[in-house]
């Protein structure tokens, strides 16, 4: 007997001819995450991708722990692959799935033939299975509705596959499938949210980040190091752009209406991005912004910061509410280092009464008393580029 890795694609079967192209990019993907375990191949059947190991010492339970945030896999699970005779699949049922027998009271077997020319049908390979589990384990009970394990026999071409309960995956679309995009990164609880959520449905990233030191500290640019590597675990590489931002934050205070503050460092904020994403090659930009969750996230507010933007500004949490980015962003892992109490710059001379309904004529009328082109070029000429790798 030898263990494989079974790994279901889910929503890629719907792309009739362009499947083939989204599948080579998954398994590219898989592939990087899996270099350094061990060596090892990786075929296609139907719907189906399998890893197989080729060392004894590959590492199948971080192999396992990696699959889980691979995008474009809907469900995996460890298998044993063997021969396609009954007695050797009956043989090696009771033992390879005994660790997870003994923890239920019910269980129910599942034959999958796709090989036609396998002499038995479903029904009586279930059968002889159900009937060998229950002889191997007394206390177990056959519950065809509602069982606590299901046992699936898979007949392929090649070979007869035992596994047990499929593990759920990451999901959505594989990273380099949908395009590229430049998401705008602060420290924050909902920006990482949203920047897994582009990745899920296959968005390559770009982050960029506003510091203005001295008002934002070293700490607060190292969490969103910290955040970005969260995402990168299920993106990929992530290029981080940190843009130096305290000369138009300084000018913002000197020469504009306290109540515009935020919303014309909001239309800087654009127009740097846009710059940075069309020297990246990125075809959008990506907000964490939720419609109405702070006064510069209201509908005309956005309405206002977007007019300044080149390129499509999508928002995947434009319609949560905060408990449910926070429920998201504990599941991703990012929460907690969201929370840390250091401020971005978001956060520097935040007005005491924002404008919630702005008027783009204000807005612009405020941006005269600046030279915006010559404050967008420093800016980006002096951000700084790095790569943070997924380090899994």
């Amino acid at each position: 007997m030898k263990e494989i890795i079974l790994i279901k694609n889910g929503e890629l079967a719907l792309k009739g001819l362009n499947r083939a192209t989204f599948e080579s990019v998954l398994v590219k993907n898989i592939k990087r995450r899996m270099y350094d375990l061990g060596k090892f191949t990786i075929s296609r059947s139907q719907s189906t991708i399998m890893l197989e190991p080729k060392d004894d010492d590959f590492d199948m339970d971080e192999a396992v722990e990696r699959l889980s945030k691979v995008f474009g896999i809907a469900g995996f699970q460890r298998a044993a692959a063997v021969s396609k005779n009954m007695e050797e699949i009956l043989e090696t049922a009771a033992p390879y799935l005994e660790e997870d027998l003994r923890r239920v009271k019910t269980f129910k077997v599942e034959a999958k033939r796709s090989d036609k020319a396998f002499p038995l049908t479903s029904p009586q390979i279930s059968c002889e299975v159900g009937g060998k589990l229950l002889e191997a384990f007394p206390h177990l009970k056959v519950d065809v509705h509602h069982p606590e394990l299901t046992v699936v026999v898979e007949i392929r071409e090649h070979a007869a596959y035992i596994r047990g309960d499929q593990i759920k995956g990451a999901g959505g679309m594989p990273v380099g499938t949908g395009g590229k995009a430049a998401i705008l990164m602060s420290g924050g609880i909902d920006s990482p949210v949203a920047a897994w959520m582009m990745a899920k449905r296959g968005i390559v990233l770009n982050a960029i980040h506003f510091a203005s030191p001295p008002y934002t500290s070293l700490q607060s640019e190292m969490k969103v190091h910290d955040l970005i590597r969260k995402v990168a675990a299920y993106g990929g590489d992530i290029a981080l752009f940190t843009v130096p931002f305290t000369e138009i934050q300084e000018r913002i205070r000197e020469d504009c209406p306290e109540e515009l503050f935020t919303l014309v460092m909001r239309r800087f904020m654009m127009r740097i991005s846009c710059a940075l994403a069309e020297r990246e090659d990125c075809l959008a930009l990506v907000t964490g912004e939720s419609v109405g969750q702070v006064a510069s996230q209201t509908m005309g507010a956005l309405v206002c910061t977007d007019a300044v933007a080149d390129r499509p500004v999508f928002r995947p949490l434009i319609g949560m509410d905060k408990e449910e980015i926070i429920e998201r962003a504990r599941k991703i892992d990012t929460f907690e280092i969201s929370i840390r109490p250091f401020e971005d710059c978001c956060t520097v001379f935040t007005p005491k009464h924002p404008r919630t309904r702005p008027k783009k004529e204000l807005l612009e009328a405020a941006e005269q008393n600046m030279d915006v082109e010559a404050l967008i070029q420093r800016a980006v000429e002096g951000t700084r580029k790095e790569l943070i790798r997924n380090e899994f």
